[in-house]
């Protein structure tokens, strides 16, 4: 019976963890830029559920997603994706 109790409240815990985590609240554009190797991305800002912000830049015609200011391995192919990346990764 305890080890039934035990297991419950550590499954509970872990999944209450989960839905704590930080979600994308907004995205905001914030406007158009050139890399310095010439590639012209758009940069957006996201807030995020925990009050923090977070930069998410659009790279090839909005078809890759990135946290943060550069075109990185972690990038998604979809924009809500790469927000709730960036706002779990603060």
């Amino acid at each position: 019976m305890k080890f039934a109790k035990i297991a419950t409240v550590s499954a509970l815990l872990a999944l209450s963890s989960a839905a704590f985590a930080a979600k994308p609240t907004s995205i905001v554009f914030q406007g158009n830029h050139e890399s310095s190797t010439g590639a012209a991305y758009s940069e957006y800002m996201v807030k995020c559920s925990n009050g923090k912000t977070a930069t998410l830049t659009a790279w090839e015609n909005r078809r890759k997603w990135c946290a943060g200011n550069e075109l990185n391995d972690s990038c998604e192919r979809k924009q809500i994706k790469a927000a709730k990346a960036a706002c779990s990764a603060l």
